[in-house]
């Protein structure tokens, strides 16, 4: 997978006489309350005028050491669809059992506009307006909305955070948004008794970076240092646009994030390392009794699997076996995670359980039945993409498990009923996993799984002299799209509902006969038939009568849109989607104006689309292929993905039209 951009800043002193500063709260200008769009993206509905914010680690009122956070931002507003950026919610961390939440203080917002005689007026921000929220117990949440909204208005607003957690959540700074900032500046003061390591994310570069020393600027307990002063600026930053088939955004925006390496305690003088070693993560889980000592109670499966492995010939055939038991006997309360909440054994009696119940117990049985399992712990698409430089669990968010059979391993995840042995969600395949088993030392693997997405469509049809289509349409699916199927079709009541909404979606369709071939055989393609109707008779022409073949499953707007794209197109898996379509034309009926072939294929084989049209005598064959045979593209092949949808998109407009001889 194409990495972010990354690049580590060391947190180091040198001189330098240029300092930051915040802007003043509060003050306006008519050149920003009439500006009416922002030059340099006239499509912007909300611009960040100014934007500033300042961590310092220093001792707090109750003589502790904390990280103290403030954030001032004023943004311009010219429509409605700018209205969004009005409510804000900020998010304050706990990372203790007490309830010990960061603390947010002074929020103020203004609202400015001009009155209808030209006059600038303002409306506060009322206190009671500001909601504070417990989301659990590691999050809460204050929500407000800045008052008054108009178009053309500018909005401003600033807090402060109070952190007890400067070592393992030092605050970040996104300098990217989905809405451009004409500047954005963040500030840091770090005592030199603490090391940080600052990383970039992004393709854009700062226009301001320097930093200073401030002479004894953090005392506690009669020691004292000096500080480390750094300031962060991006002019002219402009907005991320999201764009279909990415992982997560924040693995591209630009942003600057901090890790704290190691630090000399100002009361005792001893210096202790946070960084850690991967073997120091593999201690810790596995002696950690919410995921080792889960991934240890085999005994919970002794009896359990005697009547399961019954007649079972190989480990493939075990391995599925367990696999299915886990999946129809836990059902997932759609809580993630890596670590067991009330154990396996709780979770196995109330058959229902989190993510890390589930799959730590399908890890669990696959060891009870003499199979080679192990953990794999992964973060999740939405969730971001893993800092493999700094060995840890922070980033992950969620667990597989990994069953090796002879030289080829397999990838489960119990959670979903539907989803076939082997086969991981998309959600899942982001990157890299960490695999842990209790037994070795834990390592990395690609999660550019060989799984994909195979659909094959074919239609047999008949014009007849009464001007109606009358045939077969036999659909296929296999590997993942069999899954994503299976989903559509499950949220039916019955397979007779799902042709019934079919049905109301093809208006000049009648469904004659219908066949779900393997629904709840997993592991086996889907398949649909359907004895069909079409009526294509023109009363005002019937000489003439059109058809368009992709009436069930058509491309009309191209998911590309940008002229460039700075990140990869990251389907998840490879696919293949074939078409055919023969169509038998009585003797007084030719094809008007056959369909052009088409042959286009991406650079470095990554994939094709190719259309062909052959006639016989009255029956002609029209037929497609659209393959992407690799997961990932690079942004410098983006240009290439988006002429091939032009051109499947163009392919898919095409009306064919029978002509009387």
């Amino acid at each position: 997978m194409m990495k972010p951009y990354l690049f580590i800043i060391s947190i180091f002193l040198f001189f330098n006489s240029s300092f930051a500063q915040d802007f003043t709260y509060g003050k306006i200008s008519q050149e920003e309350l009439t500006m009416k769009t922002y030059p340099k993206d006239t499509s912007a509905h909300a611009v960040v005028l100014q934007e500033f914010g300042k961590s310092r680690i220093n001792v707090g009122s109750d003589d502790n050491i904390k990280l103290f956070y403030y954030y001032h931002v004023k943004v311009k507003i010219f429509d409605d669809k700018g209205f969004d950026n009005a409510t804000v919610k900020v998010f304050l961390y706990n990372d203790n059992d007490n309830d010990r939440y960061e603390e947010i203080t002074d929020i103020k917002g203004v609202t400015f506009f001009n009155d209808d005689n030209g006059l600038v007026q303002k409306i506060e921000l009322e206190k009671k307006k500001i909601y504070p929220v417990k989301i659990n117990k590691h999050w809460a949440s204050y929500t407000f909305a800045l008052p008054g909204l108009k178009k053309g208005c500018v909005i401003e607003y600033s807090y402060s955070i109070e952190s007890p957690y400067f070592l393992s959540h030092f605050h970040d700074w996104d300098f990217q948004a989905d809405i451009p900032k004409i500047y954005s500046e963040y500030e840091v003061h770090i005592p030199a008794f603490f090391s940080y390591k600052a990383a970039l994310k992004g393709h854009l570069k700062l226009t301001r970076n320097k930093a200073d020393v401030e002479t004894k600027c953090f005392e506690t307990h009669g020691a004292s240092s000096d500080c480390s002063f750094i300031i962060y600026g991006m002019s002219d930053v402009p907005a991320f646009i999201e764009e279909d088939y990415m992982t997560s955004s924040k693995n591209f925006k630009s942003a600057i994030s901090f890790e704290c390496e190691e630090y000399q305690s100002p009361y005792d003088g001893v210096k202790r390392k946070l960084t850690k070693e991967w073997k120091d993560i593999d201690y810790q889980l596995k002696s950690d009794q919410e995921f080792g000592g889960q991934i240890k109670r085999k005994g919970l499966f002794k009896d359990r699997l005697s009547a399961i492995l019954i007649g079972k010939s190989n480990e493939t055939e075990m391995a599925m076996a367990v696999y299915e038991y886990i999946q129809k006997n836990m059902k997932w309360n759609e809580f993630w995670g890596i670590y067991s909440d009330d154990g396996i054994g709780k979770a196995l009696d109330k058959k229902s359980g989190n993510v890390a119940d589930i799959n730590l117990a399908l890890v669990a049985a696959l060891s009870a039945a003499g199979l080679n399992s192990s953990a794999v712990l992964l973060s999740t698409r939405e969730n971001g993409a893993i800092n493999e430089l700094y060995p840890g669990t922070g980033d992950f968010n969620y667990v597989v498990a990994r069953v090796d059979i002879g030289d080829k391993f397999y990838l489960l995840d119990a959670t979903d009923p539907l989803l076939p042995f082997g086969i991981l969600p998309l959600k899942c395949l982001n990157d890299k996993g960490r695999v842990f088993s209790l037994d070795k030392p834990s390592y990395w693997m690609d999660l550019n799984l060989p799984q994909k997405e195979i659909a094959t469509k074919i239609m047999d049809f008949t014009l007849m002299d009464n001007g109606k289509l009358k045939g077969t349409i036999t659909n296929y699916y296999k590997g993942y799209e069999g899954y994503k199927q299976r989903v559509k079709i499950k949220k039916f009541n019955s397979t007779d509902e799902y042709v019934e909404d079919l049905v109301g979606k093809l208006p000049k369709i009648k469904i004659l006969k219908s066949e779900i071939i393997n629904l709840d055989s997993l592991n086996l393609p889907l398949g649909e038939k359907y004895e069909v109707e079409i009526n294509l008779f023109d009363k005002n022409n019937s000489d003439r009568m059109s058809f368009n073949p992709f009436f069930m499953d058509k491309n009309e707007t191209n998911p590309f849109k940008l002229t460039t794209r700075s990140f990869p197109v990251d389907w998840g898996m490879a696919s293949d989607d074939r078409y055919i379509l023969t169509m038998h034309l009585p003797e007084k009926y030719t094809i008007e104006k056959p369909p052009q072939a088409i042959g286009f294929a991406l650079p470095n084989n990554g994939g094709k689309f190719l259309s062909a049209f052959e006639n016989m005598d009255n029956t002609f064959t029209f037929s497609n292929i659209k393959q992407f045979t690799k997961s990932i593209y690079s942004s410098e092949e983006y240009p290439y993905l988006k002429e091939m949808y032009n051109k499947i998109i163009q392919t898919e407009k095409v009306e064919m039209v029978f002509k009387k001889k």
